[in-house]
């Protein structure tokens, strides 16, 4: 099963008063890399994330944002006052009024309007705890973005796979096109030998050695072989359910060898069109495995 490299999912949970949530999406990369956002309050917990995706994904850019919201009318901030501050204050004033025999009364409002006599607290959190809760938000917003990954491949993988049995049909021309060319080319060399030397009697035996050399020369027998082996591999590799992208894209090198071999040893135009449709398939595979794990 094909898997493409991009996608996203979302999740949601409620779980001491908060709600969790986390969005992940990936992207195209050669490898794997994992990026986290979370809470500061959280950030003890981010190689724990960054393990947990890895052990799900094997390839793409992939970055999950984690948030933490009070559930309404729950989990809201705490207020406390900074008495060490207000009595300092309070102290403070009450010998400034003495010092400078002033009037007036040291009034509530006075006091708390000082910077920082109040003080906004959050109930803390236990990482231990919040993490039991937040793997079942991550693995449901994983799996919403695996589910995605794999649709996406189906369809890339159809694609591939018709682009591989059209280079097939190519190269199994090509094999039936092959003797025929050995014959043609004996026929035009005793033409051109006929024709240029109309009394001297054409020599059968050198005429057959001249056909051998070219048809060793231009023997493709073994590439075609490689190429089929390779076919069959990567139809293989994309109808499995591994993370094959790396794999598919090292036959590809491979089976883009053997088409260079065959289009340079052959010295024929229905052989040469032939591999530049081939090749042409190749190119396309190629920028379409960039997408796939």
């Amino acid at each position: 099963m094909i898997k493409s490299m991009t996608g996203y999912g979302r999740s949601e949970s409620l779980f001491q008063n908060r709600i969790f949530s986390v969005e992940i999406k990936s992207l195209n990369h050669r490898f794997l890399e994992v990026f986290v956002r979370l809470p500061s309050t959280l950030s003890s917990l981010e190689p724990d994330i960054k393990k947990r995706i890895a052990d799900r994904f094997s390839r793409g850019r992939i970055e999950a944002v984690v948030r933490m919201d009070a559930e309404p009318g729950e989990g809201e901030k705490r207020v406390e006052l900074n008495l060490p501050i207000i009595r300092n204050y309070h102290d403070q004033l009450v010998n400034l009024k003495r010092e400078l025999n002033l009037s007036g009364e040291i009034t509530l409002e006075s006091l708390t309007g000082i910077k920082d006599a109040v003080i906004y607290t959050e109930e803390s959190l236990d990482p231990a705890r919040v993490w039991e809760g937040l793997q079942g938000v991550l693995d449901a917003a994983m799996t919403a973005l695996e589910e995605m990954r794999v649709r996406e491949g189906e369809s890339i993988g159809s694609d591939l796979l018709r682009r591989v049995e059209l280079m097939s049909r190519h190269m199994e021309k090509i094999r039936e096109r092959a003797p025929q060319v050995v014959l043609e080319y004996r026929k035009k060399l005793s033409d051109r030998i006929r024709e240029l030397a109309e009394d001297i009697a054409l020599d059968e035996n050198r005429l057959s050695q001249e056909t051998a050399i070219m048809a060793d020369r231009s023997d493709i027998t073994e590439e075609i072989i490689r190429f089929a082996s390779h076919t069959e591999q990567l139809t293989g590799l994309l109808k499995g359910n591994e993370a094959v992208g790396r794999k598919i894209d090292f036959l590809l090198q491979e089976m883009n060898r053997e088409a260079n071999t065959v289009g340079s040893k052959s010295n024929d135009a229905e052989i040469s069109q032939r591999v530049v449709e081939v090749k042409t398939e190749l190119s396309r595979l190629r920028e379409q495995v960039q997408n796939i794990e």
